[in-house]
């Protein structure tokens, strides 16, 4: 069994006292968090010399489209269902499973660059994303994807068989049921993808609530909210993990706070498509489980969760006030509560017996100078440059900022994207 030694890495201690320890990680886990190793610990480990690193969480994602990074600069500017409708799907439509495993490749570069290690994702041909995940040595929650109204009768009965089939899963991967939105799967679709998933076991994920036109034309034709046709359909639950969240009514806030589903912020592309802001302020008070993610490059742009937890942080200090969401707590959101939203439940975190991974951050970075609270440097004043390394299930997936391949996984993505652009 492979061991890392990490030696005399830094540590916060939730009264924002700073520790120097040694960190032994045996297998995919950490076995051992102490003052110092044994000679015993050390024997047949990689020792690394830490004593310029902090150890922290690495980041999990939790609501993204990866293969969305072709179309990362495609469409801006414009609200969500013109941009849906008039220039997203159409560029989709071209799209083959080489393409989308090109711009998986590049997300998950991106990801890894920027201290992710796990990513829930709502796509198309979902084999080459799953392929990707496990070459490049990260997690992921692969949803397959299920839309009335872009999808044939037949597509949808094969997404059902390949979810019965538990195919594709592993260490690293998981799969979810995932109805893209009220908008394009109906009612009937969404009650039996509720009852698919409990009967195998599967989490949901969907986009919630995002936009006023989504909650005006759901009242139109179901007679209530989006939330609220979830809870008709026997959706919400504790295994549901619902994007966005950004037009809540107070009935619709304590009927996800009742059932346990947790709301995934995306408050970058929420912004960018004049979505509106997610009301952070209000489901912290009500005691909903809140986590977090990017949404797809094509409306934030970027993946990296390291800016979106800031803004987050932010957005709700101006909300509820300069006390609301400290440092500490939005760190939380974009690590071990979206680690939980998916199952996961013994990861995001620096303990003994969790699985092993981390984030090695520059201690000398400029940023992080002078270093008075840990985590509080790491959410307002780093960003992803200053990771040096990420460690996923107990080996190096970036060290010293090198990815192995990333040269050809970006030349790749480029000739994919011209090649694309001028079909």
């Amino acid at each position: 069994m492979a061991k890392i030694a990490l030696k005399s890495v830094t540590l916060q201690g939730k009264n924002a006292e700073i520790r120097q320890k040694d960190i032994l990680i045996e297998g995919n886990r950490f076995v051992r968090i102490c003052e110092s190793l044994a000679p015993q610990d050390l024997d047949g480990a990689e020792v690394v010399d830490c004593s310029r690193f902090a150890v922290l969480p690495a980041f999990y994602n939790g609501h993204t489209h990866a293969a969305m990074t072709l179309l990362r600069g495609y469409a801006d500017d414009m609200p969500l269902q013109k941009w849906l409708q008039e220039y997203i799907w159409p560029f989709e439509a071209k799209l083959c499973g080489d393409d989308i495993e090109i711009a998986c490749r590049l997300a998950v570069l991106e990801m890894i660059k920027s201290g992710t290690v796990f990513f829930a994702d709502m796509y198309w041909h979902r084999e080459r994303t799953i392929k990707v995940v496990e070459e490049m040595g990260i997690r992921a929650s692969v949803g397959v994807t299920f839309a009335e109204s872009l999808m044939s009768p037949e597509a949808i009965e094969k997404n059902f068989e390949f979810l019965a089939a538990h195919t594709g899963e592993s260490e690293r991967v998981r799969l979810a049921v995932a109805p893209h939105s009220v908008y394009t799967v109906g009612e009937n679709m969404l009650k039996r993808c509720a009852e698919f998933a409990r009967a195998e076991g599967y989490g949901v994920h969907i986009h919630l609530s995002e936009t006023l036109q989504e909650l005006k034309d759901c009242e139109k034709q179901y007679g209530c909210s989006p939330v609220r046709l979830l809870d008709r359909a026997g959706m919400l639950d504790e295994n549901l993990a619902a994007a966005h969240c950004v037009h809540l009514s107070d009935s619709d806030l304590k009927a996800l706070v009742d059932s346990g589903t947790t709301a995934v912020l995306n408050p970058c592309s929420n912004l960018k498509l004049a979505s509106g802001i997610p009301p952070i302020d209000r489901l912290l008070n009500a005691g909903a489980k809140v986590a977090m993610g990017t949404d797809g490059a094509s409306s934030n742009n970027n993946l990296d969760m390291h800016e979106e937890m800031k803004l987050a942080a932010l957005l709700a200090k101006v909300q509820g006030g300069a006390e609301t969401l400290p440092a500490r707590e939005v760190l939380d959101m974009a690590t071990v509560n979206t680690a939980r939203a998916y199952g996961i439940a013994d990861a995001g975190e620096i303990r003994e017996g969790a699985l092993a991974d981390c984030l090695l951050v520059r201690l000398d970075d400029e940023r992080m100078t002078p270093c008075h609270d840990l985590v509080s440097n790491w959410v307002y004043a780093a960003d992803s440059n200053c990771i040096d390394s990420v460690i996923c299930n107990g080996k190096f997936v970036m060290r010293g900022r090198h990815v192995d391949g990333e040269e050809e996984i970006k030349e790749a993505a480029r000739a994919c994207a011209k090649r694309l652009a001028n079909s």
